[in-house]
């Protein structure tokens, strides 16, 4: 859906944003509205069509009105919201469009389902379109509650990603931008690896991350992310090996907290008993200006135990679960774990359920920084921490903390939070810490 604009339909929308008042911009869906806020489908002649992202000081009917005067325009219109059929199922939750692919032919809308074990819920679900995982986080559920709260997809929260770059632009003939992130999801990031301002992806790693956290949803194409209206901070941290040094990623951890993260998603670990003070430094600072840390406890056979940063004091250190609900045979146990999410892989013996996928999400392919595709070999503790840190976003944007809380009362009651709607797993804290993230809980006004 995110095509390149013709010259003329590029025209058209720099007039439009110098033309149109933002008197009637909106902050969620509504039964007022129906719509999809900051967004518009147009149809610009001769092309197909496309959904277009609004600056949050241009109104979607405004915005609809202005472009659709341009003689190149043959239709805009609001992204409506259905509420029977289309998008909800008899349950109230959001079932997005997306099809499963960035391939042609495209799948059916809400092929993600099919790839997706992850995200959805693992009670017995009432609709037929919408079928449940003994593995998933119900994101449907938190979806629904924060479009009830007026800010979808966890919109107006921001993610830093300290990993391997992001796909999140093109640069000359080497790099594009991934196919299921558009331009205005970023905030302006930082390459500690090359030293520049251009933090892209060379590895594909963060980009399968930052897919997890805040992939484009509902654009009819690819698959979801949690936390889908969130702005997503790439801070390269990590080289092209997923390697990286720790007084890079202090400095990465200081950036993203000086330029306004709220939420720092970390999928690496340093060697078993490793002690690195600069990075637990950045980290108290994080955590004394209220910002939630995140990170993944480590994988056997990379580490041999629980290590930093999960072992920081205040980060959340997360364990790997699979599609049958059970823990991944790579998750490290220890006193670091704080709560699983999905890893995929191979459970460990005793588990009950063979079932083995692995998280999905559009990221690099064949070695390429232009390439895309959803892979099937993204397993880990990595891939845990991102589904964390997408949940961590929607607890901020949902309303359900006290707005005067700061600083580190915040990172408390965020943590607090997720910490108690897990799903316990029946197993040693060591093993699942609290238990399974549970997204719709997380989220949840009455919870």
């Amino acid at each position: 859906m995110n095509r390149r604009l013709s010259t003329a339909a590029a025209a058209a929308l720099l007039a439009l944003l110098w033309a149109a008042p933002g008197a009637d911009a909106v902050t969620g869906v509504g039964r007022a509205h129906g719509f999809v806020p900051h967004q518009l489908l147009v149809k610009f002649e001769g092309e197909s069509p496309r959904t277009v992202d609004l600056p949050s000081q241009v109104g979607v009917r405004a915005a609809a009105a202005s472009l659709g005067r341009s003689p190149s325009v043959a239709y805009a219109v609001p992204d409506y919201v259905a509420t029977a059929s289309a998008t909800r199922s008899s349950a109230g939750r959001v079932i997005p469009n997306d099809t499963g692919t960035i391939e042609p032919p495209p799948g059916p809308p809400g092929g993600w389902v099919e790839k997706q074990w992850n995200f959805l819920p693992w009670e017995a679900s009432t609709s037929p379109l919408l079928p449940a995982s003994l593995g998933g986080i119900d994101a449907p559920a938190a979806w629904a509650h924060l479009a009830a709260a007026g800010r979808p997809g966890a919109e107006g929260v921001t993610v830093a990603v300290l990993d391997t770059g992001i796909a999140y632009r093109p640069l000359g003939r080497r790099f594009r931008r991934s196919p299921d992130f558009t331009a205005n999801q970023f905030v302006k990031g930082y390459d500690f690896v090359d030293h520049d301002r251009v933090p892209l992806d060379e590895n594909g790693h963060g980009t399968h991350v930052a897919g997890t956290i805040a992939e484009k949803t509902n654009n009819g194409i690819g698959l979801t992310g949690l936390a889908f209206r969130a702005k997503l901070m790439p801070v390269r941290v990590l080289d092209r090996e997923g390697r990286g040094r720790a007084d890079d990623i202090a400095r990465g951890i200081r950036f993203a907290v000086t330029h306004g993260a709220d939420v720092i998603n970390m999928s690496f670990n340093f060697g078993c008993g490793r002690e690195v003070p600069s990075v637990d430094e950045a980290l108290q600072e994080a955590y004394d200006r209220g910002v939630v840390t995140i990170a993944s406890v480590g994988n056997l056979g990379s580490e041999t135990c629980v290590s930093a940063p999960a072992t920081s004091p205040h980060v959340i250190g997360v364990g790997g679960s699979t599609q049958g609900g059970c823990v991944g045979d790579y998750s490290l146990a220890g006193e670091g774990v704080d709560v699983l999410a999905p890893g995929g892989g191979i459970p460990t013996s005793g588990c009950p359920s063979v079932l083995s996928g692995p998280i999905y999400q559009v990221t690099l392919r064949d070695g390429s920084t232009r390439r895309f595709g959803e892979p099937s070999d993204y397993v880990g503790t990595s891939m845990a921490a991102a589904h964390v840190s997408g949940v961590a976003a929607m607890v901020l944007a949902g309303g359900t903390l006290s707005p005067k809380l700061k600083d580190r009362a915040k990172v408390a009651a965020v943590t607090k939070r997720l910490l108690q709607t897990t799903r316990d797993l029946g197993l040693p804290s060591t093993r699942q810490g609290t238990g399974l993230i549970d997204a719709g809980a997380a989220t949840s006004p009455s919870g």
